[in-house]
This record gives structure tokens, C-alpha cells and sequence, in this order.
């Protein structure tokens, strides 16, 4: 494994860790907002503010820590990218902003009507941010972004078959983990009749996450058959332990094993990422530049190694120990 293999390997751990749990974050908010009215709704949003509330600003590190290091390690090939897909990137970015300045101002405004209109803002962020994220990754891997600043086309880089797969499938992952992780928070205190009803949502996500997917091997063979190809080829086992993750996670869920099911599904979904950077291997923008033309110095990328490994030190437990704190009982808590 090279150098810039190995940075690129960082990277992409982050990028693990933000779709599980920056996923499961935006996916409380879709919840929120298939939740009903005010009244009927008010128990699943009161859960979801409570599992997401202590850690929501603390997931987005994780994708801070993704552009830092591509922006670095691979600064042309960072800049192809988010010059091409600038549209559906600041659209992201908005939707990061709103939804974060949305969840803190509906607590504390005291109108109803305010409550509804922040709650709106939230929840709809929840639903467009991860759809523009997935679109992104559509994006680059059809391989619509060529090398060089602004070289792909503003519109059709992520207004595409494949962009547009890629971002319904991310909305349906998140949705999908936050079902699953607020079953065991709801059970864990003490909110049976929640716990079930997110069980029959986690299941219900679970079973189109995977008729879209489905689905999705013809639009990737029609539409970006480079990476069609790879999944289908080199990729394939780790597809494959995908299907068996997703399968495990459902019949877990089933059976109300729900800590068992957490994992199972945080399995699935790194196992699908993990697919399609195998798939794509050794471009980082097919099929134009590899990882390794993409790559700066080695002397940069020794700096940034070395203060990865630094900072992951301090950083690493912190998350680790902020994310265990609030797995805890509410009354073990106070």
C-alpha cells in the first residue's frame, strides 16, 4: 500500500463514520418530518430530539475531517470536483446551515407557529442534505468530473441517472439507520410502543433501501458502466457482504434484537461504501485521474499522515466517549 493510499484509506474511514452517523442524524430529521401533526407527531419528535440533540454538531466533524484531508492530500483533484458539482455542494452546505439553525431555534421559540416553521425548516434540510451528498458521489463516480477547475458540466455532473440513484439511496440509507438506532434508544428508556413503531419504520426502509438498490445495477449499467463494471467484478464479494449485512440487520430487527441490528446495518452500509471505492480503485475520478496522479508531495502527505495519527489521539476517544455517554439510560445520566 502506497503513501497516498494510506491517506486516502483516512479519508475514506471519515467518510465511514459520517455516513453512519451523520447519516443516522439527518435520517431522525426525515422521521421528523413524516412524523404527523403536532399532536400525533409530538412523541417521535420529542425522541428524535432527544437521541440526536447531545451529538448532532459533533457528527459533522467527521465531514470536516473528509475535506481537510482530500483538500490536502489531493488538492487538484478536490478542486475538479468541487468546482463541477459546486450546485448540488452549496445546496448541501445551505442545508447543513438551516437545518442546524432550525433545530436550535425551535426550542426556543414559544409560538406554535414558529415551532411549526423551524420544525419544517429542520426536517426538510434532513431530506434535501443527504439527497445532494449522494448526487455529489453520483457525480464523481460515473465519472463526470474531469480533471482541471470548472472542466465538467455545472448541470449534468450531478443531474444524472446515476446522480439522482445515488441520492435517493441516501436519503433511504439515513432514514433507515436513524429507524434503527432509535429503536434500541426508545427501548433502552423504557419507550416500548416507540421502539415498535420505529421497528416497523426501520423495516420498512430497510426492505425499499434494497428494492432501489436493486433496481439501481440496471442504471449503473446503462449509465456509468466503468463503475458498473468494478461492482460487479473485483467489487463483488463486498457487495455481496452487503446483501448478507442488510439481510442479518432485517431479520435482527424482527426478532427485536436491536444492539445486535445496530451493528449489523452499520456493516451494511460500510460494507456499500467499501464497494464502491473497490469498484472505482485506482481512480479517484474515473477514468481520468488514479490515486496516485491525484496525490501531492510525499512530503505533504508525510506531514498529514503524521498529524492525523496526532490528532486522532485526542480526537478519537473524545467522540468515542461523547457517543457512549449518551447510549446510556436517561435516568443512569442524571
Amino acid at each position: 500500500m502506497t503513501l497516498a493510499e494510506v491517506v486516502l484509506g483516512a479519508a475514506f474511514l471519515g467518510l465511514v463514520a459520517y455516513a453512519l452517523f451523520g447519516g443516522a442524524d439527518f435520517g431522525g430529521g426525515i422521521w421528523d418530518l413524516t412524523a404527523g401533526g403536532t399532536e400525533r407527531g409530538r412523541a417521535v419528535r420529542e425522541r428524535v430530539e432527544r437521541s440526536i440533540g447531545p451529538v448532532w454538531e459533533a457528527n459533522h466533524v467527521w465531514l470536516i475531517f473528509v475535506m481537510v484531508v482530500l483538500w490536502t492530500g489531493f488538492s487538484g483533484a478536490f478542486a475538479a470536483a468541487v468546482t463541477t458539482l459546486y450546485v448540488p455542494l452549496t445546496l448541501a452546505a445551505f442545508g447543513i446551515i438551516g437545518r442546524g439553525a432550525a433545530f436550535a431555534y425551535r426550542k426556543s421559540v414559544g409560538t406554535l407557529g414558529m415551532r411549526r416553521f423551524f420544525g419544517a425548516a429542520f426536517a426538510l434540510s434532513s431530506l434535501l442534505t443527504p439527497f445532494f451528498f449522494g448526487a455529489v458521489v453520483g457525480g464523481v463516480a460515473s465519472g463526470r468530473v474531469p480533471p482541471g477547475i470548472a472542466a465538467g458540466d455545472v448541470v449534468a455532473s450531478w443531474a444524472n441517472p446515476t446522480s439522482m440513484l445515488g441520492g435517493v439511496l441516501a436519503v433511504l440509507v439515513c432514514a433507515y439507520l436513524a429507524a434503527v438506532f432509535l429503536c434500541g434508544d426508545a427501548r433502552r428508556d423504557g419507550q416500548d410502543d416507540l421502539a415498535a413503531a420505529f421497528r416497523t419504520r426501520a423495516l420498512g426502509a430497510g426492505l425499499v433501501t434494497g428494492a432501489v438498490g436493486l433496481a439501481g445495477i440496471a442504471v449503473l449499467r446503462a449509465d456509468a458502466p466503468l463503475l458498473f463494471e468494478g461492482l460487479t467484478g473485483r467489487g463483488l464479494p463486498v457487495v455481496l457482504a452487503s446483501v448478507a449485512a442488510g439481510l442479518t440487520a432485517l431479520v435482527l430487527l424482527w426478532t427485536r434484537r436491536y444492539t445486535a441490528a445496530r451493528i449489523a446495518s452499520a456493516l451494511a452500509v460500510a460494507a456499500i461504501l467499501t464497494g464502491w471505492a473497490v469498484g472505482q480503485y485506482p481512480y479517484l475520478l474515473p477514468a481520468s485521474v488514479t490515486v496516485e496522479e491525484a496525490a501531492t508531495g510525499r512530503a505533504t502527505l508525510q506531514a498529514l499522515l503524521v498529524a492525523l495519527s496526532v490528532g486522532s489521539v485526542v480526537l478519537v476517544p473524545c467522540l468515542v466517549y461523547l457517543y457512549v455517554l449518551f447510549q446510556r439510560a436517561t435516568d443512569a445520566r442524571t
